[in-house]
C-alpha cells in the first residue's frame, strides 16, 4: 500500500485487479482510500487525487458536520429510536429483574432503584440485541437462497466505526447493534452487503456487480445510513 499526502489529506492507495479507479471517503472521520488498477503509477494516482480534491474536502466536511446524538443518560423523556421511529423513554423502578417494553410512543425501561446510566445502558443493549435476533435470521435465510451462500453464524455487537463485517473463511458475519435504531430496510442492506462478501471478499468490481444485480438500491441505502445521526453512547461498547 502506498500513501499520498496532500496537505492535511492522507490517501491510502491500493492496487488491485480492477478496471477503474475507485476513490472513497469513509465515515466517520473522512478517511480517504484509492483503489487503482495494478499497472497504475503513483504519479498518475496522485494527479487523479489532486483533480478530486474539492470533492474529497466536501465529503469530509459532510462527516464533520454530521449530526451527532447527545450521550445517552437513560432518563425519563429522553428520545430513543427503534426501527427508525422516535420514542420517549419512560423509566420505572421495581425490585425485580430489569426489563424493557415498547408501545406506540414510549419505551418503558424498568430497572432496580438506584441503577446508574451504565446499568440502564446494559439493559437497553440486551433488549436491542433481542429485537435484532428476532429479525436477522429470517433476513439471512432469505438472502442465503437468493445469493446461493450459507452463513455459519452471525454475531451482534457494538461497533464504533462499522455497521457490519464479514469473515468469509469462517462464513461469519457481525452486525452493529446500533442498526436496531435504523429503518429495517437499512438493516437488510447491511446484511446483504456482508453476505455478498462470502462471494467477493473485497470491495472489487465483482462485489459491486453482485450488489447491483441483487440489491440495486444499495447506493441509496448506504447514503441514507451514513447520513443518519451518529450516536454517542453513555458507556463504552
Amino acid at each position: 500500500m502506498d500513501i499520498i499526502q496532500l496537505g492535511d489529506i492522507r490517501i491510502s492507495v491500493t492496487r488491485k485487479a480492477v478496471k477503474h479507479v475507485h476513490l472513497s471517503v469513509h465515515p466517520p472521520k473522512g478517511a480517504v482510500t484509492l483503489v487503482a488498477p495494478t499497472s497504475t503509477r503513483l504519479e498518475a494516482a496522485r494527479a487523479y487525487v489532486i483533480s478530486r480534491l474539492g470533492w474529497i474536502r466536501n465529503q469530509q466536511a459532510k462527516f464533520r458536520g454530521q449530526e451527532r446524538e447527545p450521550p445517552r443518560r437513560f432518563v425519563p423523556r429522553e428520545s430513543h429510536y427503534v426501527w427508525g421511529r422516535r420514542h420517549l423513554l419512560c423509566v420505572e423502578f421495581a425490585d425485580a429483574k430489569p426489563s424493557v417494553s415498547l408501545d406506540h410512543k414510549r419505551i418503558v425501561l424498568t430497572v432496580r432503584p438506584g441503577s446508574d446510566a451504565e446499568q440502564r445502558s446494559a439493559v437497553m443493549h440486551h433488549w436491542h440485541k433481542s429485537l435484532l435476533h428476532a429479525v436477522v435470521p429470517s433476513l439471512i435465510a432469505k438472502w442465503e437462497t437468493r445469493l446461493g451462500v450459507r452463513v455459519a453464524a452471525y454475531f451482534l455487537q457494538r461497533m464504533k466505526t462499522k455497521w457490519g463485517s464479514c469473515n468469509p473463511a469462517a462464513r461469519h458475519i457481525r452486525l452493529n447493534t446500533e442498526l436496531v435504531q435504523k429503518p429495517k430496510d437499512l438493516l437488510e442492506y447491511v446484511v446483504v452487503h456482508e453476505m455478498v462478501h462470502l462471494l467477493a471478499p473485497t470491495h472489487n468490481e465483482r462485489f459491486v456487480a453482485l450488489l447491483d444485480n441483487h440489491y440495486p438500491t444499495w447506493r441509496e441505502a448506504r447514503l441514507e445510513l451514513n447520513e443518519l445521526p451518529l450516536s454517542a453512547s453513555a458507556t463504552k461498547g
